[in-house]
């Protein structure tokens, strides 16, 4: 992976923080297709359905997943079924590495059609025969037997339960629903994947512009620098020579001070690590987040050692775009 990374960033231009010309090279729309083709970072936001079938038994499983630090997976599934929950989790985490996933499953109707079959409790009924029978003869009426839908219609003789479930056709009707909720959940993954990856690598390339901006004003701040202080110390002097050797020292100690090269360069080797990881085939998520907030350590160093006002709107919009990238980090699975 790593070399086949390395020869789309050769290909496109991106092997550094920018270029001679102090730009960012950007993706052309057939670069960029080629670009996108390959295996790459997938989001933790997901849904997907499925149905299945094994016997008697049928079942739909819905699963959906949202951002979470660990693979987190919450069941619900009818009483029947609980003893295949276990199984479930354990297939779940095969597949999926991180978020926070919700799985539901519904049992549907067998064979007949129905989950629930009737049954009829003949003790309460022939209780209710017999008190029936003792009514009529304690109050003197006609003797008469109550009729048989007059039983059922008595509370609590004909009830309604869920049917047993046959737990092996279940598990295997099970096992064929969530293969497809699965499938269906880690496509749109992708697909949701492909988009956050386009937008990041845009925002890393606003880095680099922004990192390049930084780069070019260096001279120019130093410059500025031994201006002002050779200007001032004239004015403090009058006609009395100004020291040469005195101004450089003095020069030398600001620009030390205030050299953010060191940065600029972690910086871009982070803005290299981190575009591979938008294109690792696997979970990056966890490292793209460590990345990001050691580029922010960097701006944040940068931003204290300048003392230029140009610079410093350059730091700022610097930590707006890492800001939104911490954002889109935060959905990478």
């Amino acid at each position: 992976m790593a070399q086949r990374v390395t020869r789309w960033r050769s290909k496109l231009g991106a092997a550094r923080l920018f270029d001679e010309s102090g730009a960012r090279p950007t993706l052309d729309g057939a670069g960029a297709s080629q670009l996108f083709a390959l295996p790459m970072i997938r989001s933790m936001t997901g849904f997907g359905t499925g149905r299945g079938k094994a016997g008697e038994e049928e079942v739909a499983v819905e699963v959906r997943s949202v951002n979470g630090k660990f693979c987190e997976v919450k069941v619900r599934l009818p009483r029947e079924l609980a003893a295949l929950e276990a199984e479930l989790v354990k297939q779940v985490k095969a597949r999926l590495n991180r978020g926070t996933i919700e799985l539901s499953v519904k049992r549907l109707g067998g064979g007949d059609g129905s989950t629930v079959v009737p049954r009829v409790d003949l003790a309460l009924a022939q209780a209710y025969a017999t008190l029936h029978e003792q009514l009529a003869r304690e109050l003197a009426l006609p003797a008469s037997k109550p009729s048989v839908s007059e039983l059922l219609a008595a509370e609590g003789v004909l009830t309604l339960e869920e049917r047993p479930a046959d737990l092996l056709q279940a598990q295997a009707a099970m096992n064929a629903a969530l293969d497809g909720a699965l499938g269906e959940l880690e496509a749109m993954r992708e697909r949701e994947g492909k988009a956050l990856a386009e937008d990041l690598l845009a925002r890393a390339s606003h880095l680099r512009e922004h990192a390049a901006q930084i780069h070019a004003e260096l001279p120019k701040i130093v410059a500025a620098y031994r201006e002002r202080l050779t200007a001032r110390i004239q004015e403090l002097l009058g006609a009395q020579p100004v020291d040469p050797a005195r101004i450089a020292q003095e020069v030398a100690l600001y620009a030390d001070k205030s050299d953010v090269a060191e940065e600029l360069t972690r910086m871009g080797s982070h803005l290299d690590q981190f575009e591979k990881l938008v294109l690792e085939d696997g979970p990056a998520g966890r490292r793209m987040e460590f990345l990001v907030q050691e580029l922010g350590r960097e701006v944040n160093t940068t931003g204290s050692k300048s003392q230029s006002a140009d610079i410093a709107g350059t730091v700022v919009a610097l930590k707006a775009e890492l800001e939104r990238i911490r954002e889109q980090v935060l959905n990478v699975e």
